[in-house]
């Protein structure tokens, strides 16, 4: 994994504590912010369907490194709905997403779609087209107040969405101590989001494949979860 750092050094500052009349290092917290569609349509441009079984929380421990710690993973979707070429798109969905409330460290966060009307401006045929609202947004949202609730000292944002360049400088004019790396997910990329974040980097094949569920997940109450037949 290369990372592009802009700072001189490592970039990773440490926060130190007086124990026992010492200073000890402390692990640098990160919290990890993943737009959940951004990395889906990036792992799917690659053709990786193999991928979509994804743990969020280990890819999340798979980009750290050893001197940080994982302190939460914020995960922002959007419900689909199944079309008549895909009857099955929502229940795959809906299995992925009770996978992932089997993971303690993480929260899913919703927006949703809006049907937007194309039309050919050559024959004038129109057909509607779903949009993906409020993930940008609630994304804004709990960066911004995690920041100024000292919840991490590095954010990692996994997205290449440049929307999301307006709340990474508010944070780094509010809190110049805090750190903004971008995970780009496969096939994205922002020279928006590169230029305001601390560092960046892109996610690769081998840290999605080191992330994957195990082909059955267990629920809480013994409900078995099992990885679509598509994506195997």
């Amino acid at each position: 994994m290369a990372v592009y750092n802009k700072l001189s050094g490592p970039g990773n500052p440490s926060v130190c504590a007086r124990l026992f009349g010492g200073e000890t290092t402390l692990p640098e917290r990160v919290a990890v912010y993943i737009d959940g569609f951004n990395l889906y349509y990036g792992v799917r441009s690659k053709g990786w369907k193999r991928y979509y079984w994804l743990d969020v929380s280990q890819l999340a421990s798979n980009l750290l490194q050893a001197e940080q710690t994982l302190v939460g993973v914020k995960y922002f979707t959007s419900r689909v709905s199944s079309t008549t070429r895909d009857p099955d798109k929502s229940n795959r969905q809906n299995t992925y997403l009770e996978a992932l409330d089997t993971l303690q460290n993480v929260e899913v966060f919703y927006g949703h779609y809006l049907v937007k009307t194309i039309q050919c401006f050559k024959c004038g045929s129109k057909w509607p087209v779903p949009e993906e609202k409020m993930t940008d947004v609630n994304i804004a949202v709990e960066m911004v107040m995690d920041a100024f609730e000292d919840r991490w000292d590095t954010a990692l944002l996994v997205s290449g969405d440049s929307d999301l360049v307006g709340p990474i400088t508010n944070i780094r004019s509010a809190r110049p101590k805090k750190r903004i790396v971008i995970a780009f997910p496969p096939n994205r990329n922002s020279i928006q989001l590169q230029k305001v974040a601390h560092a960046f980097f892109q996610i690769g094949r081998n840290k999605l494949a080191k992330s994957q569920f195990p082909d059955t997940v267990t629920k809480p109450g013994g409900f078995e979860l099992t990885r679509p037949v598509e994506w195997r």
